[in-house]
């Protein structure tokens, strides 16, 4: 059990030195947590995961002799670094075997003070960004995370991932290419890219399919997740058309019963929709600044249990299937 600051100072749990220090550890720890947490979670787009791989790291921390340790940043960013690309490569083989099309796990965020910091943290954090990175072997996500992300220099990206300063520039270099030929062509400000969204949400709800039909690309593309949980379809849907029927049907099947809220999910605005009062699915949208190009839907209620909850909402409806 990891104990808290008060637990760790409070005289009666041993020498007041050690409770000093222990609290010094708790504390250092705390301050690098979201930096060891964002690494985690970029590295393996799960929020379980990346809370997993934190609890791991602070066990190590609590264990270790901190006498020895000149700088607990770079340690603590090291440690979080190497079990995280040790569960990505046991993830990557499980996933090989995920019942359907494997998305990454949204996160919900507060909305940034500002446009400029919602296009930046979109940027680096976007689940179509996460997506892109799923091409990366373990080592080179890593070592571009670390470095284009997080500004690590080229001798800490190689004391974390195990490999010499050559070999990690190497990486990040290859890395930088595979990713840049993959990137969305369009740059759409927030502003904009918000705007799309709630004129979608709105013929979303009450199923306008002109409007629909409208406001997505030709030759748009959905994705859905269902983790073998929950209906979703086996092979990307193409063509604005055919998206539009399918939101067109799911109003018709739920009439007045069908929600869709705007939300913050990686630092980019998205939708989620609520059937009957339940969180069906998290939707990330791509737009070209007019249409919508590219729509990734989460339904897998494990991976909507995190959101249902901060929202004080059910989750894993089962409104989604394919339209008759």
């Amino acid at each position: 059990m990891i104990r808290t600051p008060a637990a760790a100072n409070d005289p009666a749990s041993g020498d007041s030195s050690d409770g000093d220090e222990a609290g010094n550890a708790i504390r250092r720890f705390d301050r690098l947590r979201p930096r060891l947490h964002g690494i985690a979670y970029r590295m393996l787009a799960s929020v379980a995961e990346a809370e997993d791989v934190v609890q791991d790291v602070w066990l190590r921390w609590h264990g270790a002799n901190r006498e020895e340790i000149d700088n607990a940043e770079a340690w603590l960013v090291s440690v979080t670094t190497r079990i995280a690309i040790d569960r990505l490569r046991a993830a990557k083989v499980q996933r090989e075997h995920y019942s359907g099309f494997w998305l990454p796990e949204p996160a919900l965020s507060e909305a940034p003070a500002t446009p400029d910091q919602l296009a930046e943290r979109a940027d680096d954090l976007s689940v179509a960004f996460l997506m892109l990175l799923e091409r990366l072997t373990p080592e080179a996500r890593a070592a571009f995370l670390l470095r284009e992300v997080f500004d690590a220099g080229y001798d800490e990206v190689a004391s974390a991932i195990g490999k010499s300063e050559a070999a990690c520039r190497q990486l990040v270099s290859r890395a930088r290419t595979q990713l840049r030929e993959a990137r969305p062509r369009f740059a759409v400000s927030p502003a904009r890219h918000r705007q799309l969204l709630t004129g979608f949400a709105r013929a979303l709800e009450s199923g306008d399919f002109a409007t629909l039909q409208a406001l997505l690309a030709e030759d748009a593309v959905l994705i859905g997740d269902g983790g073998g949980r929950v209906p979703s379809f086996p092979w990307p849907m193409v063509g604005g058309r055919r998206i539009a029927q399918l939101f067109y049907a799911g109003a018709r099947r739920f009439p007045g019963a069908v929600r869709a809220e705007l939300a913050v999910l990686n630092g980019q605005w998205a939708l989620l929709r609520f059937i009957e009062g339940r969180l069906e699915s998290a939707q990330t949208y791509e737009t070209d600044g007019e249409r919508i190009r590219r729509i990734l839907v989460q339904r897998n209620p494990d991976k909507l249990a995190r959101i249902a909850a901060a929202r004080g909402e059910a989750g894993g409806g089962d409104g989604w299937a394919p339209a008759p």
